[in-house]
C-alpha cells in the first residue's frame, strides 16, 4: 500500500484522485497526511522542509482537509460532509496553487456526504482540475455511489491488531448482559452512548464483528477466518442459539443503525433499537 503510493510519487504516474478505503484506526487518514505532505514537498517528503512542516501542522496554503461537520443550526447534531462544503472544494481546486506545485485535498469520511453532494463531487472527479489530487478517506467502497469511486485509484487499509477485537467484545458484553438482565439494563446501557455518535457507530460496528463471527461459526468456517481465532468453541456454542435468519435480519439492524447514525438519528435511540433487536430478539 505504501510502496504502491512511493512508486507512484517517484514515477511521476499519479492518479488526480484516491480513495483510501479501510475500517476507522486503520491508519487511513494518517497515510493520506502523509501522502499530501509527500505530494506537497519539493524533494518528495523530506520531513525537514518549511513545506513539509506547514503540511505536518495542516497549515500548508495548497493542502485543503474537509471534514465532517454538524449543521450550522444544530451544533449536536449529525456530522455530514454538504453541499456547500463540496462547492468551496470546486471552488478552492480552480484557483492555482499558491506555493507547491499541485494543491492537494483530503476528504474525510467521505461516506458522510449527504443529498446532492455526492453528485456534485462527481462532476469534480469527471473534469478534474489541472494539478489537483484529491484524497478521499472512507469505511468501503460501497459507502459512495459506484460512478464515483470508480473515477479513483482505490488503497485498501486492513484493520491494525486489537482495534476489531476491543470494539466485539464491548459489543459482546453489552448483548450478554441486557439478554441476563432485561429491558432495565438495555436503557443503562443505551443512555451512555448519548450524544456521543462516534462511540455508537464503534459500538454498532462491534456488534456487525460479533455476528459474523456467529455466522461463520455456524456455518463451520474454520477458525483462521473469524475475528478472533481462539474462541471459536464460544462462538460455536452461542451460534446454536441463533437461527440463520436471525442472523442475517441481526446484520441487517445493524448496517440500519449505521446509516441512521450517519443522518440525524439521535445514537441513544439508535441504540435502544439495536439493543432490543439483537439481545432481546424483540420484533
Amino acid at each position: 500500500m505504501v510502496e504502491l503510493l512511493r512508486r507512484a510519487l517517484a514515477g511521476g504516474r499519479l492518479a488526480h484522485a484516491y480513495a483510501f478505503v479501510g475500517p476507522t484506526g486503520s491508519g487511513r487518514m494518517t497515510t493520506a497526511l502523509a501522502f499530501a505532505q509527500a505530494l506537497l514537498c519539493p524533494a518528495g517528503g523530506c520531513g525537514k522542509c518549511r513545506a513539509c512542516a506547514l503540511a505536518a501542522a495542516r497549515q500548508h496554503p495548497d493542502l485543503h482537509v474537509i471534514l465532517p461537520s454538524p449543521p450550522e443550526t444544530n451544533p449536536r447534531g449529525a456530522r455530514a460532509i454538504r453541499i456547500g462544503a463540496v462547492r468551496e472544494l470546486e471552488r478552492q481546486a480552480a484557483l492555482a496553487p499558491a506555493q507547491a506545485s499541485r494543491k492537494v485535498f483530503v476528504v474525510d469520511e467521505a461516506e458522510r456526504m449527504t443529498g446532492e453532494a455526492p453528485q456534485a463531487f462527481l462532476k469534480t472527479l469527471e473534469e478534474p482540475p489541472d494539478r489537483t489530487v484529491i484524497i478521499l478517506v472512507l469505511s468501503g467502497v460501497r459507502a459512495l455511489p459506484a460512478t464515483v469511486l470508480s473515477r479513483c485509484q482505490i488503497v485498501r487499509f486492513q484493520p491494525r491488531l486489537g482495534t476489531e477485537a476491543t470494539e466485539r467484545r464491548e459489543a459482546e458484553e453489552a448483548l450478554a448482559e441486557v439478554r441476563a438482565q432485561g429491558v432495565d439494563a438495555l436503557f443503562r446501557r443505551a443512555q451512555t452512548f448519548d450524544r456521543d455518535r462516534e462511540r455508537a457507530e464503534r459500538f454498532v460496528d462491534g456488534c456487525w464483528f460479533h455476528l459474523r463471527d456467529l455466522l461463520l461459526a455456524q456455518g463451520g468456517a474454520q477458525a483462521r477466518l473469524l475475528g478472533d481465532p481462539g474462541r471459536i468453541a464460544m462462538l460455536e456454542r452461542e451460534a446454536t442459539t441463533w437461527t440463520m435468519d436471525q442472523l442475517l435480519q441481526g446484520l441487517a439492524v445493524c448496517r440500519d443503525a449505521r446509516e441512521a447514525l450517519a443522518v440525524n438519528v439521535g445514537p441513544r435511540l439508535t441504540l435502544e433499537v439495536v439493543l432490543a433487536r439483537l439481545a432481546l430478539r424483540a420484533a
